[in-house]
């Protein structure tokens, strides 16, 4: 932090509250810049903990199960190690996930994870995400996609 002194102006490297040249009292400090920092979303992570702690024993013992039977052990492994993530995907997912109203039609949503895009339950339309608010999307819906009747 640099200062000056308000007397006879000396650049001061370190917070001196007297000036080392001329003895005066009031020394002028520079303002130190104040970073403005975005708060976490973790809103939602209690949830997506809790999540993660009912799936995780579920994944495990049916992944352990399904490994019994022999060559489905392709199955059960993947199982079982989706079963020790959870607790950690759980939180991830609920905090990256963006809740409010379609842009379209009103209808409560919510997006799970961090995807950019995403289309409504309830009117097919294309939503897009940024800054955390739901947008309309510009572009059309793909051919596969029909519009809710």
């Amino acid at each position: 932090m640099t200062a000056t002194c308000s007397k006879c102006g000396t650049h001061l490297e370190a917070p001196w509250k007297f000036c080392p040249e001329c003895g005066a009292g009031s020394v002028k400090h520079a303002e130190a810049e104040l970073h403005v920092h975005e708060r976490a979303p973790a809103r939602y992570f209690v949830v997506g903990l809790f999540f993660g702690a009912i799936a995780a024993p579920v994944f495990i013992i049916y992944g352990t199960m399904i490994c019994l039977l022999g060559p489905w052990m392709v199955v059960g492994i993947p199982m079982i190690l989706l079963g020790i993530a959870s607790p950690i995907l759980g939180p991830y997912l609920a905090m990256n996930a963006v809740r409010g109203k379609c842009p379209h039609c009103g209808v409560a949503i919510s997006s799970v994870g961090p995807r950019g895009a995403f289309y409504c339950h309830a009117c097919s339309q294309k939503i897009v995400v940024k800054n955390r608010q739901l947008l309309k999307a510009e572009a059309e819906r793909p051919a596969g996609v029909q519009p809710a009747v």
